[in-house]
């Protein structure tokens, strides 16, 4: 629906909220999440917004929400039906309104300064309170500035302005992100800015009806709120996938040579491709993939990424389909090789037909429209594609981790039987209860694998964090690395212990590591742990989703009998530990 996509259609969703609710609903396939929005103004548009926002991502939301101006209450002294409803996320929804004092012109550096620390404070313990009360994520809107200044431009240098204030105090809030991992920050400070700080304030809508921005902008809040939402539950695009002419560079290398691309400091337009480019290459430091579709023979192709001025080199690519099929078949091979989903793909082209052709062939990636140079960059940083949550090593190795795969599978296409690419690989496998430096890392897998996931649990870090604590679980993650490189972790199973059974909480492994053995190393360790606890039995739940079918026969593969199977699908499995044999014959465990 074109009217979620950059620029955001406010007026059309405002207006036509319910049809398109019921529109969304349609699709199915949701995951389900407890939402507390805790206002600090009136958040009904919000809420509805947000809800339209969540659902596009495929996250159906229930909502609590408080009464007005009772975030702070509510927060830290709770009440019953906040308590019940648990929320898996709490959105703090604030506005430079809500800040109850600030430096009066008369006041010292000091009493500014004593000021600010008991307002931080006034915040934190309500930040504090939700953590320990709910131990889920928590998102804050920083503070907007008012649109007047007291002291004029020195309001945001001199201590005594509100500015200057505020200031200060966003940055004591963002220090306590920093330390606090499962605390997010809503940048409404950048909204505002972007959006026009007069219009945004419109204090007519203060006055009026309580909201701390104007309507037309609700939408925008909404989706920067969503945006972070759907970026701890693992719905992030993973790849970049790029046209080159026209897109990275302007000109067609094919037809104007090398030479006579524009790319680099001697024009005004190739100043433009340059800035755009240096921000392509600095989403890989992110983590995320960069690939080519182009039509275009690939000598050019490659011709053109070498030119002196680009940026953008062919090592930077993890997949380059420079040639004359159809661009929705070259991004179905881009997919085959990366042996990722079409769906986590972002496609740009300058030109509208050959988008529409992507589009039309309905394969999930999400493609922007670019309509002038200058604006390219503008609507890929808003469109929120890559928002990040976290960032692991992984992730900032991601693009190598990929390249080293490359090189596994020339090497399988040179060897032999199965058997002995496997022993060519030279692999070890570390293996071990969850370890707090990789707790980020395991959450975010539990939210980004979708087709080697059995029980499609969908984790925060707290959830993780309370598993790894609980003497009523046996938690494992496992990494893998061989001969090519360090995969970093790709597996984690969790079982809860009931009587003389652990039943699977979590079972998922990256599919970059498919059929390499790493499940049998899992599988051996999981059943060593479990029997050294005394348990008998290893019970095993498959629940289907449109994405893990190829995990659909995995217990009985792995040697489990099924004892249950639901309407739906669902199904149940049982591993005798007594009896278990160990599986793993190519991988050197490390316990």
């Amino acid at each position: 629906m074109s009217y979620f996509d950059y620029p955001v259609e406010s007026k059309t969703l405002l207006r036509k909220k319910l049809k398109i609710k019921n529109e969304l609903l349609s699709r199915g396939g949701f995951i389900e999440k407890r939402i507390a929005v805790l206002g600090g103004s009136t958040t009904n548009e919000i809420v509805d917004q947000l809800e339209l926002f969540l659902l596009n991502y495929g996250i159906k939301p229930v909502f609590y929400q408080s009464e007005y101006a009772q975030f702070w209450q509510d927060a830290v002294f709770g009440n019953e039906e906040l308590d019940s409803f648990d929320p898996d996320i709490v959105y703090i929804h604030t506005n430079w309104r809500n800040i109850t004092a600030f430096p009066c012109v008369s006041d010292s550096k000091e009493d500014a300064d004593r000021l600010l620390e008991d307002t931080f404070a006034h915040f934190a313990v309500m930040w504090d309170k939700l953590n320990e009360k709910f131990n889920c994520p928590v998102i804050q809107d920083n503070f907007d500035r008012p649109a007047f200044r007291l002291l004029g431009s020195s309001d945001i240098s001199d201590y005594r302005g509100r500015t200057n204030f505020i200031s200060r105090l966003n940055q004591k809030m963002y220090d306590y992100s920093q330390a606090n991992k499962s605390f997010y920050i809503n940048d409404v400070d950048f909204l505002a800015a972007c959006y026009g700080l007069e219009g945004w304030s419109n204090p007519l809508y203060w006055h009026m009806y309580k909201y701390s921005l104007c309507l037309d902008a609700v939408p925008l809040l909404a989706k920067s709120v969503a945006d972070i939402i759907k970026s701890i539950y693992g719905k992030n695009k993973k790849v970049l996938v790029c046209d080159l002419d026209n897109t990275l560079w302007g000109g067609v290398v094919g037809d104007d040579g090398v030479e006579g691309i524009q790319i680099g400091p001697e024009v005004p337009v190739g100043q433009i491709y340059s800035e755009f480019q240096q921000y392509i290459k600095e989403l890989k430091s992110i983590g995320i993939l960069l690939a080519v579709n182009s039509k275009n023979d690939e000598e050019n192709a490659l011709a053109g990424l070498n030119h002196p001025d680009s940026s953008l080199k062919p090592d930077d690519f993890a997949s380059i389909k420079a040639n004359w099929n159809n661009k929705d078949m070259n991004m179905k091979s881009i997919a085959a090789q990366l042996n990722l989903g079409a769906d986590s793909f972002v496609f740009i082209d300058d030109n509208p037909a050959e988008r529409e052709i992507v589009k039309q062939a309905n394969l999930g990636v999400s493609v922007p429209e670019m309509d002038r140079v200058e604006n390219y960059l503008r609507m890929i940083d808003r469109s929120g594609f890559f928002e990040v949550t976290s960032l692991t090593n992984d992730d900032l190795s991601r693009a190598e981790m990929y390249k080293a795969n490359a090189r596994r599978v020339q090497l399988q296409e040179n060897t032999g039987s199965f058997e002995d690419f496997l022993k060519s690989l030279e692999m070890k496998a570390q293996i071990r209860e969850f370890e707090p430096v990789y707790i980020q890392r395991i959450a975010q897998l539990t939210n980004k694998s979708n087709q080697f996931n059995l029980t499609t649990l969908r984790c925060s870090e707290s959830d993780i964090k309370m598993m790894q604590m609980s003497e009523d679980y046996i938690c494992l993650y496992g990494k893998l690395e061989d001969k090519f490189g360090d995969n970093g972790v790709v597996s984690v199973v969790s079982g809860q212990i009931e009587g003389e059974e652990l039943h699977m909480r979590l079972w998922l492994m990256s599919c970059r590591v498919l059929k390499r053995g790493m499940e049998d190393a899992m599988l051996d360790a999981l059943a060593d742990d479990a029997k050294d606890k005394g348990l008998s039995s290893i019970i095993g739940y498959y629940y289907p989703t449109p994405k893990n079918n190829m995990v659909r026969d995995f217990y009985s593969r792995m040697g489990f009998s099924k004892v249950s199977e639901d309407e739906d699908g669902n199904t149940v499995w049982k591993l005798n530990l007594d009896s278990y044999e160990k599986k793993n014959p190519s991988i050197e465990i490390i316990r």
